[in-house]
């Protein structure tokens, strides 16, 4: 039973303690990681801001390619329609 009553001061004093030792350690390490997360996130952040920019320039180059394409696919075409029709002349 006396072994009883000292438990309770003991945890009674030992919950605050741990408390105090906790938030001295824990916080300071969730600011760290905090700080981590942010700074990673600023890299993704700049890595797809260059995605999109090499994905806008490949689109520009490809819509340049289609024009092409396009163009000269139209003129090939009207050409052979001529000579087609000058050898049926």
């Amino acid at each position: 039973m006396e072994s009883m009553s000292l438990i309770i001061p003991i945890l009674a004093l030992s919950i605050p303690l741990a408390a105090v030792v906790g938030s001295l350690i824990v916080r300071p390490w969730l600011r760290h990681r905090e700080k981590q997360m942010e700074i990673e996130a600023r890299m993704v952040a700049e890595k797809a801001a260059q995605y999109a920019a090499h994905t806008d320039r490949l689109e520009q180059r490809v819509q340049v390619l289609e024009r092409i394409v396009t163009d000269k696919g139209i003129a090939l075409s009207d050409e052979i329609e001529r000579l087609r029709d000058e050898s049926l002349n």
